[in-house]
């Protein structure tokens, strides 16, 4: 009884969480998301900037705008959740030091390569 109030309150959350995603526009200025801490530290964009704003676009349906929004989202959260799976599947360990240090790399070279001058796939962030 307890285990599934738990997970329809949690699905209710999510549900919610995505129908305000898909409400607010987060390419809005002054719509109402929190800043990245990341980037406001830094000035750099962090390998899941532009998330909500991949999450908004998927969810009317323009794959072209989630791709420049966060295609390292776009693409590797499935592929994590899949392989996740697998692993869960197959009765072993899913994060083993080899995975870990392979997912922060991945996440490092995509935050070094998406702040290179001139890189083509920035967050959009539309000024009205």
């Amino acid at each position: 009884m307890e285990r599934s109030a738990t997970a329809i309150g949690t699905g209710a959350l999510a549900v919610s969480a995505l129908a305000y995603v898909g409400l607010a526009d987060p390419h809005q200025r002054g719509s109402l998301f929190p800043p990245c801490p990341f980037k406001l530290l830094t000035g750099w964009n962090c390998p899941a900037c532009g998330g909500l704003r991949m999450t908004h676009d998927l969810l009317h349906g323009d794959l072209a705008a989630a791709v420049v929004d966060n295609v390292f989202l776009l693409a590797g959260l499935p592929l994590l959740a899949i392989w996740v799976l697998l692993r869960l599947k197959q009765g072993q360990r899913v994060f083993t030091l080899p995975a870990i240090v392979v997912i922060v790399l991945a996440a490092v070279s995509w935050t070094v390569v998406r702040n290179l001058p001139g890189f083509p796939l920035v967050p959009t962030l539309i000024t009205r």
